[in-house]
């Protein structure tokens, strides 16, 4: 059964008025407990303006994630969808298939949540969504025998991400190594900026034999607020969101439906033929490439000019001393110089 969060949150979704009163005869409950619900959502992100002798409404209506669309959606995959589940919460969706048994070889297993109360991103840092206005999902599948490049996987969904993005109208999307969707623009001054969209997360659980167990993690910023671009900015970070780049957020299921359709198809293809068939595509979505950047991490620091990556994604790196040298993801940080 759904709590009664979800149903004032999915019932507000439109953007209709509703008095608490209504509200409350339409769900069975007091309108105390309607209220303690809307300040809860309100908690989690969700922008609800209250006017009077009317009622409660979104700022902005959203479109809850819905399991029926997301499986048309994937219809032409349905062979190699393991299982689909959509909860209302969870506290890391990669968590939770890390600690499920992982699916056949070949096949998929996709969780998505409204709300994920301590997702996680590389190097464990949090991840902050909005309830309603963001993508938190996870897939999971099993490699037998395990890919060579497979610390590339990361560039990979990066990648088919990206071009799904842009198939449902995005524009000005690039990637920063080694997971960061990225909207490039110019700033009021004429300097190129990255905000961040976005980030993919894989992880594998270690077995000691058999397939590998690999989990794909990917949150997306779907729409930002005003105050939510200002936390982020005093953390030393410039975000940015989807609908920056022309997506409409009113579309979020068919959005998740393209972007799991594409991750899915290019996990397959790597598996299959490694990283190479992706290295001309993530030269030309690369959006460090000939950038000053400072690499910190592994207790060391390293300043160059990023140069591409090589054969098994790495980062290409060329030092003041005209070197050369190689950076695997690992747990590194890779800023713009004099950026944050």
């Amino acid at each position: 059964m759904s709590t009664l969060l979800e149903q004032v949150y999915r019932t507000l979704a439109t953007g209709q008025t509703l008095s608490g009163e209504a509200l409350a005869q339409g769900l069975g409950v007091t309108r105390s407990a309607v209220w303690k619900a809307i300040e809860t959502l309100r908690g989690l992100g969700l922008s609800i303006e209250a006017q009077t002798q009317r009622g409660y409404r979104l700022a902005s209506p959203v479109q809850p994630l819905d399991v029926a669309m997301l499986r048309t959606a994937l219809q032409a995959l349905s062979d190699r969808l393991h299982s689909l589940e959509v909860r209302w919460s969870a506290p890391s969706t990669n968590a939770e298939l890390l600690a499920a048994p992982a699916p056949p070889v070949g096949q998929f297993d996709v969780l998505l949540v409204e709300h994920q109360s301590a997702g996680r991103g590389r190097r464990g840092r949090a991840w902050r969504s909005a309830l309603g206005d963001s993508v938190c999902l996870s897939v999971a599948t099993s490699f037998d025998p395990t890919p060579r490049d497979l610390p590339a996987l990361t560039l990979v969904i990066g990648l088919s991400v990206r071009a799904a993005l842009q198939r449902c109208g995005a524009s000005g999307v690039g990637l920063k190594w080694p997971n960061d969707l990225v909207l490039m623009q110019l700033d009021a001054t004429g300097q190129r900026t990255l905000a961040k969209l976005g980030g993919v997360l894989v992880e594998l659980r270690a077995e000691a034999a058999g397939p590998a167990h690999v989990v794909i993690g990917l949150g997306l910023n779907l729409r930002l607020d005003a105050h939510a671009r200002s936390e982020i900015a005093a953390t030393g970070n410039i975000a940015a969101a989807l609908a920056d780049c022309g997506i409409d957020p009113q579309q979020r299921n068919a959005l998740i439906g393209c972007v799991l359709e594409s991750m899915i198809q290019s996990v397959g293809q790597f598996a299959a033929q490694g990283f190479e068939p992706f290295r001309a595509a993530w030269a030309e979505a690369d959006a460090l490439r000939g950038e000053s950047v400072r690499i910190s991490g592994a207790g060391a620091e390293r300043v160059g000019v990023a140069a591409g990556i090589d054969a098994h994604g790495a980062l290409q790196l060329l030092t003041a001393e005209g070197a050369q040298i190689g950076i695997a993801a690992g747990e590194v940080s890779v800023r713009r110089s004099g950026s944050s």
